[in-house]
C-alpha cells in the first residue's frame, strides 16, 4: 500500500501475526484507527485483542506484519518508543503510587522539563490546565490513596495525556467503576475524541461499547471477523459476531423462590486490618431457590463477607445460620462437608490448583466420597470417570483431561470450578465475581448454570460489580457501602441509576429526603 493513502489514519496495522509456541494468537489481522474516533475492540477471551494492542504499545513484537503510525511505517520495540510516537495505554490494573499526590504520579519517571531541577509547582499548574482542558476534574495535590477508583482512572488517563498521547488505548476501563463513574468517563472520552484524539476501547460490556464507540472491530480466534459502524449494531448482533453463534435467551423464565431460609446472617461484624471493621452489623437472608445479589464498589466489605461465610475469617460479633444450624465458627472443611459451594473471585489461584490436571481439579474436594470412593478406598478409575462426565457436561475445552488447569482459558477454568462446586445440588452457592474477565459466551454459560442451580432449589449469594448481571439474575439486590448494607432493592424496582447512587453511599432514605418537595 502507498503509505500516503494512510496518512489520515492515526494507526494502520497490516497482516499482524503472532505465535506463542504452537498457539496462533493473531493470524494476519488488519486494524485501523482513524483520527478523532473511538474504536471498540471486541472478542472472546483468547481472541487476540489484548495481544494486538500490546503489539501497538510495544509490549510485544509481531512475528510478521506492518505498523503504520500517521502515514509512516514504524517499529515499536518498547512502551518508551510508543510514548515517543504519542501512544498511551491505560491498563485494567492501575499503575499508581498510592503514597504520592496526583501531580507526583503524573510526572513520575519523566525527565525534568525546566532546567536541571524538578519544578513541582510549575508542573502542578500545567497539570491543572490539562485537567481543565480535557474535563478530567482532579486535584493535583490530592493523595492517590484518598481517591476513588474512578478518580484514580482519571489520573491514569491524565498521565498518558501529559506525556503527549494522541492515541489512547483503554483496556477494560469500566471494570471497577459505578455506572455514574462510567458515564463521567464516557463524557471525557467523547471530549477527547472531539479534540482529535484517537481511542481504542476494549470492553466486555456490550452496552458500553454501543454507548461510546463510533466503530466496532470484532476478533474471533485470532482473526478479524467484522469491522462495522456502531449504527445498527445491537448487543445480540455483537455477541453473535464474537462467538459465531447467538446467545441463549438467559432470563426468559423467572423462578419463584421457596419459603425456607437457607442462609441467615444476623448482625455480623468482621474486624479489619486497620482496626476499623471491614463488615459492620450486617443482616440478611437467602431463601431456597433464590438468587440474592450484592452490589458494591471494590473494597467495601464484600470480599470479607464472602470469606467469612466460607469460614476463612473470624467474626467479632453476630451469627451465621445454615438451614437453622449455627455455623458462625465453622471451618472451611466443615462447610465443604455440608456441600457448600464456593465460586471464588480468583478462579486460578484459589478456585483451582493450577499445576494439577483438569481431572484432578474436578474431583479433588470429594475424592473420598461416592462415587470416587468405594468402601473407604479412593478409586482412581472412578475419579477419572466422574471427572470425564463433568468435563463433558460443562463443555470444558482442554487439550486433554490430563492437561494442567493453568493451560486453559479463563472461561474454561471457571467451568472447571463450576463443574466441581455445583455437583450434588449444593444447598448454598457463594459466588464472588463469577464472570469477571469472561467474554459474553463464557458469562452466558455461567449464568445458565446458576439459573439451573436455583431451579434445583440451591440458594445463591452473588457478589458482582457487573450491575447488568445483578439486574438480570437476582431476585433481590443488597448494596454494601463501607462495610454496611445501606439498602435492599427488589429486582422489579432496581435500576442502574438507583444501584449506582447507593454504591456511592447515597441511601434510598437520603435520596427520598433530598428529592422531597420543600414546604
Amino acid at each position: 500500500m502507498d503509505l500516503s493513502t494512510s496518512a489520515e489514519k492515526a494507526v494502520l496495522m497490516q497482516g499482524i501475526r503472532k505465535h506463542f509456541a504452537d498457539v496462533v494468537a493473531l493470524d494476519g489481522v488488519d486494524f485501523e484507527l482513524k483520527s478523532g474516533e473511538v474504536c471498540a475492540l471486541l472478542g472472546e477471551n483468547g481472541a487476540g485483542k489484548t495481544t494486538l494492542m500490546k503489539i501497538l504499545y510495544g509490549l510485544l513484537r509481531p512475528d510478521f506484519g506492518k505498523i503504520i503510525i500517521r502515514g509512516k511505517e514504524s517499529s515499536i520495540a518498547s512502551p518508551a518508543e510508543a510514548i515517543k510516537k504519542r501512544i498511551g495505554m491505560v491498563h485494567q490494573h492501575f499503575e499508581l503510587a498510592p503514597s504520592l499526590t496526583v501531580a507526583e504520579n503524573v510526572i513520575l519517571g519523566l525527565p525534568a522539563k525546566y532546567g536541571f531541577f524538578l519544578d513541582l509547582e510549575r508542573s502542578k499548574k500545567e497539570i491543572a490546565k490539562f485537567c481543565l482542558a480535557d474535563g478530567l476534574k482532579i486535584n493535583p495535590d490530592a493523595l492517590v490513596s484518598n481517591l476513588s477508583v474512578g478518580e484514580q482512572q482519571r489520573v491514569e488517563i491524565l498521565k498518558a495525556l501529559y506525556r503527549g498521547a494522541e492515541i489512547l488505548i483503554l483496556d477494560e476501563p469500566t471494570a471497577v467503576l459505578t455506572p455514574q463513574e462510567s458515564e463521567r468517563l464516557f463524557v471525557s472520552l467523547r471530549r477527547l475524541r472531539d479534540e482529535g484524539k484517537s481511542i481504542v476501547f476494549i470492553s466486555h460490556k456490550l452496552k458500553e461499547v454501543l454507548a461510546v464507540s463510533d466503530r466496532i472491530v470484532v476478533l474471533r480466534q485470532g482473526r478479524k471477523v467484522s469491522d462495522i459502524s456502531r449504527e445498527g449494531a445491537t448487543e445480540e448482533s455483537l455477541a453473535a459476531l464474537m462467538m459465531g453463534r447467538s446467545l441463549i435467551n438467559k432470563f426468559s423464565e423467572r423462578r419463584k423462590p421457596g419459603e425456607q431460609t437457607v442462609l441467615k446472617v444476623q448482625n455480623l461484624t468482621v474486624p479489619g486490618e486497620t482496626g476499623r471493621p471491614s463488615l459492620c452489623d450486617v443482616s440478611f437472608t437467602v431463601r431456597q431457590g433464590e438468587i440474592v445479589g450484592v452490589a458494591a464498589v471494590s473494597g467495601n466489605g464484600q470480599k470479607e463477607m464472602m470469606d467469612k461465610l466460607f469460614g476463612l475469617l473470624p467474626a467479632s460479633a453476630g451469627k451465621v445460620f445454615l438451614n437453622g444450624r449455627d455455623v458462625t465458627d465453622a471451618a472451611p472443611a466443615e462447610l465443604i462437608g455440608m456441600n457448600i459451594a464456593r465460586i471464588p473471585e480468583d478462579r486460578l489461584g484459589v478456585g483451582t490448583i493450577p499445576d494439577l490436571s483438569v481431572w484432578e481439579n474436578l474431583v479433588i474436594e470429594r475424592r473420598r466420597e461416592a462415587p470416587c470412593s468405594r468402601n473407604g478406598l479412593v478409586s482412581h478409575r472412578a475419579c477419572f470417570e466422574t471427572a470425564a462426565r463433568r468435563m463433558a457436561e460443562f463443555q470444558i475445552k482442554a487439550a486433554s483431561i490430563q492437561a494442567p488447569v493453568r493451560s486453559l482459558s479463563g472461561g474454561n477454568i471457571q467451568k472447571v470450578v463450576l463443574a466441581r462446586e455445583l455437583a450434588g445440588s449444593p444447598p448454598l452457592i457463594l459466588a464472588d465475581q463469577p464472570t469477571r474477565g469472561l467474554d459474553a459466551g463464557a458469562a452466558d454459560f455461567v449464568h445458565q448454570a446458576f439459573i439451573r442451580a436455583a431451579q434445583a432449589k440451591s440458594a445463591i449469594l452473588l457478589v458482582s460489580e457487573d450491575l447488568d448481571e445483578l439486574l438480570s439474575l437476582s431476585d433481590r439486590i443488597l448494596v454494601l457501602y463501607e462495610g454496611k448494607i445501606i439498602g435492599e432493592v427488589d429486582r422489579k424496582e432496581a435500576s442502574l441509576q438507583t444501584l449506582g447512587l447507593m454504591m456511592a453511599g447515597i441511601s434510598q432514605t437520603r435520596r427520598k429526603a433530598e428529592n422531597a418537595p420543600l414546604l
